[in-house]
């Protein structure tokens, strides 16, 4: 009878182990395919901008250092690779304050903004806008699931063992320019 108790007791451990380490495992997974999504809105980001700069720029030729900052922020961000995980987040919001500010420049050119070339980049930009932001949500509620689970007891056990690490959360550094108003002089 005892030797049935032990069994049963190191079956129950065993299978609470094996499903410990494929809910890390699934965890981890979940918020590498949310990265990826955040890849491919980005990248959308990125094939958008040429376009509505080129459109803005005829309209404002004088307004080239918005241009150029926008240039600069979109080649930055485009090459970090996605495991910079911090400066990738920061060089993706330094290129969102960088957008606000060609928007910015367009409210003050009339034609511009019944240019049918430019409102649908615009509406695309938004959407795509929207997009990342969702995909930045649904990432960092997976990272979120896994630290807690990383960081829980008894989960943490296994977590050690096996190396799972805590994930970098896709947000705003303090000092970033996409928390600032942006600013446009004339």
């Amino acid at each position: 009878m005892i030797t049935w108790i032990i069994l049963g007791i190191v079956v129950i451990v065993v299978l609470w182990f094996v499903l410990v380490y494929n809910g890390f495992v699934t965890l981890r997974n979940r918020a590498k395919e949310a990265w990826a999504d955040i890849e491919v809105q980005l990248k959308r980001r990125y094939d958008l901008i040429p376009n509505l700069v080129n459109t803005v720029k005829g309209y404002a030729t004088h307004e080239s250092s918005a241009f150029e900052n926008v240039t600069k922020a979109r080649s930055m961000a485009m090459g970090l690779p996605a495991q910079a995980g911090a400066q990738k987040a920061e060089a993706e919001n330094m290129l969102t304050g960088a957008l606000k500010s060609v928007f910015a420049i367009a409210e003050a050119y009339p034609d511009l903004k019944a240019n049918q070339n430019f409102l649908a980049l615009q509406n695309e930009l938004s959407d795509t806008e929207n997009k990342i932001q969702s995909a930045r949500r649904f990432y960092n509620g997976n990272v979120r699931d896994l630290n807690i689970k990383i960081e829980s007891f008894p989960s943490n056990i296994i977590a050690n063992s096996f190396k799972f690490t805590r994930m970098e959360f896709f947000d705003l550094p303090d000092n970033d320019v996409a928390q600032n108003p942006v600013e446009v002089k004339f």
